[in-house]
């Protein structure tokens, strides 16, 4: 899939491995410049580095963290300062959690915290930010990364599907209201998808919740989990210029997944 995307900027957070990785590559290679923004510089940098050397892009790290709104308004003027304007926001950083798969009353608050502060506070306050000088402009797109989980609950995973269901809404009311300073606002809500760290929890042959993902693919009518880069060619389609009418809309990337049977595993 080919999109001309010349002369765009682009902030993707979470870009230093994973889905963020692959969307912020994936924009690159279709020619906007891309600032890969990630709470791990170190990371970010190889990540940024690379992609400069794969397609002569132009591509820059940023260390973000998205629960800062102070670091995150220097962040987002940097990024201006540097370039002039910002058209593309993906808000992908995110976190779930890894030693709580427990039943809400055993759940901490400290986890429910922590994972509400990143995966819905943090699209909170990078929007604010970057939706700011969209409006001086009349021109943005604005795409957030929400999941499955937050359009169909699962199981030992409240603090999780609270925060993602939030993202689902904020991305709607958020359509509403920029919509008149022409910003389209999307989202996409991602099934299972193969990253290092789905392979470590999921998919090798040591990992912790095999025999859940076992149960869990049998539903998806695909039969596998996605590739990263799957998720980043629907991101693609919501930043693409020639996508004008679509707005308030969450794209679920599942395999089938929700058209079945998401909470009998």
């Amino acid at each position: 899939m080919k999109v001309n995307l010349a002369g765009k900027v682009a902030l993707v957070t979470g870009a230093a491995r994973g889905i963020g990785k692959s969307i912020a590559n994936t924009l690159g290679e279709n020619g906007a410049d891309v600032i890969f923004a990630d709470i791990d510089f170190e990371q970010a940098e190889e990540t940024a580095s690379d992609a400069n050397q794969a397609y002569d892009g132009n591509c820059r790290p940023l260390q973000v963290d998205v629960r800062d709104s102070d670091q995150v308004e220097f962040s987002v003027d940097t990024i201006l300062a540097d370039f002039g304007h910002l058209d593309i926001l993906v808000n992908n950083a995110g976190v779930n959690t890894l030693a709580h798969r427990v039943n809400i009353d055993q759940f901490p608050l400290e986890e429910w915290n922590r994972i509400l502060e990143v995966d819905l506070t943090g699209v909170f306050i990078v929007s604010q930010f970057a939706s700011r000088p969209m409006i001086e402009q009349k021109y943005g797109r604005i795409i957030n990364i929400a999941s499955v989980g937050g359009i169909m609950p699962l199981r030992l995973q409240c603090a999780f599907v609270a925060a993602k269901a939030g993202v689902v809404n904020l991305t709607k009311a958020m359509a509403i209201e920029l919509a008149p300073s022409g910003i389209l606002v999307n989202g996409i809500a991602p099934g299972s998808v193969l990253t290092d760290g789905t392979k470590k929890l999921f998919y090798g042959d040591d990992a912790k919740f095999q025999e859940s993902m076992r149960n869990m693919l049998s539903h998806v009518p695909l039969g596998r989990p996605a590739e990263t880069e799957e998720i980043a060619h629907a991101a693609l389609f919501l930043a693409a210029p020639e996508t004008t009418y679509i707005t308030g809309h969450v794209l679920v990337v599942d395999g089938g997944w929700t058209a079945g049977y998401i909470r009998d595993f």
